[in-house]
């Protein structure tokens, strides 16, 4: 994170706060000879080391990369407060974990955007190492500045300051990308106007700088155009079609302090078979494509000799619906019971939560339970297309009670399109039947009495999914539905937890903005606003200044429902998911009409023509 030449190193590492964030040096990082080196790229994760570690995207990432003899990819965190204010000080740059040398003098830096609050911090690191904030003041001395993950699926608010994005799955077209910078380079005829001219032929690239965007007296968008020939229409989606051959790292980088997912995150499949109509990921991460069990027990093995983790968790959006479940947690017990690992499943759905899985999974036999109805009332779950009932809920928790648990947590929504006072009540009403059912349960543990926690966050309408048009509720509206929840839950037994409307608010202005809102981002950086998905940071009233200083409604991106015939700024991308299939789905959300799982039947989402394979659908193909 910080040079490794400064003498007064040890010094500085003693005054901050975790210092095993910056020193670099773990166990399992990456170290080349710099003299065989075509292109170094630097790994930037806006956020705190202990986060970025966790993520699994950057350890594939990091090692694929790395497997390229002439590429040096090397990491990079957020500082935190205490670290960053000595280093404005000091005036040191900000560097990379494996050589400590300075970001701006790599090829390219990357940053993987998990979260639109962590927009501020993205800025915040671009000015920490030296480089101007927009991509048209960056010559061709200067890294090219590159972001994926989620929110390039709408990444117009940040659209200023990238060079390009890379949009669906990194694997493929990250490598490709490199190997087009070395080819130009070698050939002498680089320069970045250059480069991009001919990375948007990668599929998945995306170069905002070669599309305008023009807006109507009415605010609204009237043209997103390319403005170079060899730039599509549309960006298109990359996927990974095959899991079984997709590169997955058998060393991970070991880090000094506690992360927050310290463990071995085990990869078991891409996409999502449900149709929850307010989830991002299960619309754009389509299609579902599995690994094999033997592949994913492979994969366990190699890496739990290699790090010495003592838990394995089985990641996916839904793991449940994996095909093989049954034969993947029978293979895995094989040998993590005879190692004492701990196997975990963090995605259980309550429809399929069985006695016989609960039996297997140690971090469910000995932690707390989490379930998420999503909504109070069987209407409102109608809405949403969550697909579960309260018996289904009702059944799970009695088959936790009778293993002897007593403590559940339970995930809503609040704000949801539809959503009324009844649905609210219904969230009470549902946590006071969990405790009620344990009451009843003849094979309770009745040592212990029961706890429910119930949690719930605000709505907050996200690109290419059928609720993409709709309205958040007002602030005002948000915090009243809070306050009249929390009257509503009297027992002492549950707990009630809520999301700060506020920070939910400008994650919504973000999650639908346009490149519009690029200068209240270069506002926020200059008056050091960053980490706002951090309580002690986050700071609504300055967010509400920097847009009034810049002439920005708030309410006209959160707060404003959308027509269905207006272009969209997230219109120039496709993620294999056709608009058509989104708008039928918003109409059976308000006929109250639900939609099967892919795996029941074909919905014709379109995501089918990326390729990959879903075994249980009739319009799939393998490629």
């Amino acid at each position: 994170m910080i040079s490794k030449d400064k003498k007064y190193l040890s010094g500085l590492l003693k005054s901050v706060e975790k210092p095993g964030r910056y020193t670099g040096g773990e166990f399992g990082q990456i170290i080349k000879d710099k003299s065989q080196i075509k292109l170094r790229f630097a790994f930037g994760f806006p956020d705190t080391y202990e986060i970025g570690m966790s993520n699994l995207g950057v350890r594939i990432l990091y090692g694929l990369m790395n497997t390229q003899p002439d590429i040096w990819c090397e990491r990079f965190y957020a500082p935190w407060i205490d670290m960053e204010e000595k280093m404005r000080a000091l005036g040191l740059p900000l560097c990379a974990h494996e050589s400590g040398d300075p970001v701006c003098e790599f090829d390219m830096i990357g940053y993987t955007l998990q979260y639109e609050l962590s927009y501020s911090n993205v800025l915040n690191l671009l000015s920490l190492a030296g480089l101007p904030l927009h991509s048209d003041e960056r010559d061709d001395t200067m890294p090219l500045v590159i972001g994926g993950g989620p929110c390039t699926y709408n990444a117009e608010p940040i659209a200023d300051f990238f060079d390009l994005f890379l949009i669906g799955e990194g694997e493929e077209s990250l490598v490709e990308l490199c190997r087009l910078y070395i080819e130009m380079k070698q050939e002498g005829g680089y320069t970045k106007e250059a480069f991009l001219r001919r990375a948007v032929a990668i599929e998945g690239c995306y170069v905002p700088s070669f599309y305008q965007v023009t807006y109507g007296e009415d605010k609204k968008i009237t043209s997103i155009r390319p403005t170079v020939p060899e730039a599509p229409a549309k960006a298109k989606k990359r996927i990974v079609r095959d899991m079984d051959t997709a590169y997955f790292p058998d060393q991970l980088v070991m880090p000094f302090i506690e992360t927050v997912h310290d463990r071995i995150m085990l990869e078991v499949y891409r996409g999502c078979i449900r149709g929850c109509r307010f989830c991002q990921a299960g619309m754009v991460y389509r299609p579902v494509r599995e690994k094999s069990p033997n592949v994913l027990c492979e994969q366990a093995m190699r890496l739990f000799e290699k790090t010495g983790y003592d838990e394995i968790s089985l990641s996916s959006l839904s793991i449940s619906d994996y095909s093989r479940i049954d034969t993947l947690t029978d293979m895995m017990l094989a040998f993590t019971e005879d190692k004492k690992i701990n196997l975990s499943l963090p995605s259980l759905r309550v429809d399929s939560f069985t006695r016989e899985l609960m039996d297997k999974v140690s971090s469910v036999r000995t932690g707390g339970l989490t379930f998420a109805p999503e909504a109070g009332s069987q209407r409102l779950r109608d809405v949403i297309n969550k697909n579960v009932t309260e018996e289904d809920l009702l059944r799970a928790v009695n088959v936790a009670f009778e293993a002897g648990k007593n403590s559940v947590k339970l995930y809503f929504m609040q704000g949801l399109p539809t959503e009324t006072f009844e649905d609210l009540d219904g969230i009470a009403d549902l946590a006071k039947e969990v405790i009620n059912n344990f009451y009843n349960n003849p094979k309770r543990n009745k040592a212990r009495p029961p706890s429910v926690t119930v949690i719930v966050s605000c709505f907050v309408p996200k690109a290419f999914t059928p609720f993409q048009w709709e309205a958040q509720d007002s602030l005002e509206l948000c915090v009243e539905k809070q306050q009249y929840l929390g009257s509503r839950i009297t027992d002492r037994k549950i707990r009630y937890n809520y999301h700060d409307a506020k920070v939910s608010r400008l994650e919504a202005v973000f999650a639908r903005g346009d490149r519009r809102l690029a200068p209240a981002l270069v506002l926020a950086c200059r008056r050091g606003l960053r980490f706002d998905a951090w309580s002690e940071c986050f700071d609504y009233e300055a967010w509400m200044k920097v847009f009034e200083d810049c002439g920005i409604d708030p309410d006209y991106y959160a707060n404003r429902e959308i027509g269905v015939d207006e272009i969209l700024p997230w219109d120039v991308i496709d993620c294999g998911v056709d608009k058509t299939f989104l708008l039928r789905e918003r109409e059976l959300a308000y006929k109250g009409a639900t939609t099967p799982s892919c795996k029941e039947k074909c919905s014709a989402c379109g995501a089918n023509r990326l390729g990959g394979e879903m075994k249980w659908c009739p319009k799939s193909k393998k490629i």
